[in-house]
């Protein structure tokens, strides 16, 4: 039972989400020949101020 986790900075629709479920499942579903009743995808929206780049908030990017 595959259990997915994708971190992204947080402003992603819920079409774009829709979309990254389907693909990642996919994806699992072919290369670990399993069925997508089995695969389970975690997003995590993660805040643009508690995280940083070169030296900056991306907040502030």
């Amino acid at each position: 039972m595959p259990f997915i986790t994708v971190k992204v900075l947080e402003g992603k629709t819920e079409d774009q989400k829709r979309k990254l479920v389907e693909k990642v499942t996919e994806a699992v579903c072919e290369s670990f020949d399993v069925d997508p009743s089995v695969v389970f995808i975690f997003i995590e929206d993660l805040e643009k101020n508690n995280y940083g780049k070169k030296g900056k908030l991306f907040s502030d990017l």
